[in-house]
């Protein structure tokens, strides 16, 4: 039913993919709203914590196929808040890390519409929680670098400078860090990282589909490919993980096992 006043437009983090990762208040909001507007990534089992009433629409951009652009999306949560309808707009991880959230709160601010934002678990946070990694430890780092393996700078897509961002004890989280790992090894060596540096590529982290496998930057090309959504940690404090994983059969897969099909 449309309502006599303006909308409220929620910018809700839906976590790294478990449902039990939500904020309370993500939950009560996806309950209660008129209208969700998710990613593609949202998980079906987050998406069934709708309320019976709410119309669910998938607006996602998804390894380059836009079906949607940017513009329509926020015409939609613009054009259902003006319509006195409460939107939920869902996005993967934590809003404000690679989530276009900055352009969301432009295009709503411009017109004139509520919102407010509710925080996720961002998905690297997952991926090392799942493998029972600290990504800061006073032993072994003290900095941490969120980026993805590409940007976009003046219209066109740069590598990183990883020269700079590996400086000293940084434990590198690294979204979106493509099947490239040949060049990616090369990159990392070329910017002075440790051949015997630690990493682990972690695919659909927390949830019952994640896989992962422990590498160092010398053997990155050897990585298996994975499915998307891959998280690339990078740093000293990984050194204890494959240990930890001996304590702990969902962190124990052999390699076998973890050779999936690229999308």
């Amino acid at each position: 039913m449309t309502k006599n006043t303006t909308g409220t437009v929620h910018l809700v983090g839906a976590g790294p993919g478990d449902p039990e990762l939500l904020t309370v208040k993500a939950h009560r909001l996806l309950a209660q709203t008129d209208v969700v507007l998710h990613d593609d990534l949202v998980p079906a089992a987050i998406l069934a914590l709708a309320g019976p009433q709410a119309e669910i629409i998938n607006v996602g951009k998804r390894c380059g196929a836009k079906g949607i652009t940017q513009g329509e999306i926020d015409a939609l949560m613009i054009g259902y808040a003006r319509r006195g309808l409460d939107v939920v707009r869902l996005k993967s991880g934590d809003p404000g890390i690679f989530g276009r959230l900055a352009e969301e709160m432009d295009a709503l601010s411009a017109a004139g519409v509520p919102f407010d934002i509710v925080p996720g678990i961002t998905a690297g946070l997952g991926a090392a929680a799942s493998l029972r990694v600290s990504l800061t430890d006073r032993r072994k780092s003290a900095r941490v670098v969120v980026v993805t393996g590409h940007h976009a700078h003046k219209g066109r897509r740069e590598r990183p400078d990883w020269k700079h961002l590996a400086q000293g004890d940084a434990t590198l989280v690294i979204y979106m860090p493509g099947h490239d790992f040949a060049s990616l090894r090369e990159e990392f060596l070329a910017a002075g990282l440790p051949d015997d540096l630690p990493a682990a590529i972690v695919s659909h982290a927390t949830t019952p589909q994640q896989r992962h496998e422990y590498t160092t930057v010398r053997d990155l090309d050897k990585l298996p490919l994975m499915d998307s959504p891959t998280i690339l940690l990078v740093g000293r404090v990984l050194e204890d993980a494959r240990l930890r994983a001996a304590d702990n059969p969902l962190l124990a897969l052999d390699d076998a096992s973890l050779i999936l099909s690229e999308r």
